[in-house]
């Protein structure tokens, strides 16, 4: 059943919202982005920036943009190395701080993504969700959502899941710039970068069913 907007806001507002939020981001943050891209430059090499197919609303396929954080490091077999060895200091540092993420305001701009939503994850992941988790997709992944101010990476996929639904299903103006605030708050604080067995965050294989 597709998903179809609650009131005047998700309907007329949010996306122009979305839209004048990620042009004043940009150009106030462009000293920010501009400085950071000179960094990944002299510390990881070209390309800076790092791209990825990620499903957006619908399970459309968009092309997401993020610094660079980790090396090209490969082993004897020219096979690249775990995750973890692959990401140095800095990179660490550009996660914990979410400033690899800023690239992404692009995606804002050409209407891939919301500032608010469920985060876009990888394509493989999509015949994984069952039919619960798989409304995440009902309406534009954001850079950051109820999850991210819920534990980030430091809860289950399920329970990260269950927030992103209920996100859907209460879309309004003052919880959008809530969860904003929030976001801005658990990025000072550095929470839930990693989770409690990877630098991030592990692959998702799916929920087992009672």
């Amino acid at each position: 059943m597709a998903h179809k907007p609650y009131g005047i806001y998700e309907k007329y507002i949010k996306r122009p919202q979305d839209f004048m939020c990620a042009l004043a981001a940009t150009v106030v943050l462009s000293p920010v982005m501009l400085g950071t891209a000179v960094l990944v430059r002299i510390n990881l090499g070209s390309p800076v920036l790092f791209t990825q197919d990620r499903p957006g609303k619908d399970g459309k396929v968009f092309k997401m943009y993020k610094f660079r954080t980790m090396t090209d490091e490969r082993d004897a077999n020219g096979n690249l190395l775990p995750d973890e060895q692959r990401l140095p200091k800095f990179g660490q540092k550009l996660r914990s701080t979410s400033l690899d993420e800023l690239p992404e305001l692009l995606n804002m701009l050409k209407g891939d993504m919301s500032v608010v939503g469920p985060r876009p994850l990888l394509v493989k992941y999509l015949p994984r969700y069952n039919e619960h988790q798989a409304r995440r997709h009902e309406v534009r992944p954001g850079f950051t959502g109820l999850a991210q101010v819920h534990g980030r990476n430091a809860i289950s996929w399920e329970e990260k899941f269950d927030w992103d639904v209920k996100y859907v299903d209460h879309i309004t103006f003052l919880g959008d710039w809530k969860i904003i605030f929030d976001t801005v708050k658990t990025v000072l604080k550095r929470e839930g970068i990693s989770s409690a067995s990877a630098v991030t965050m592990e692959e998702f294989t799916g929920t087992k069913e009672n």
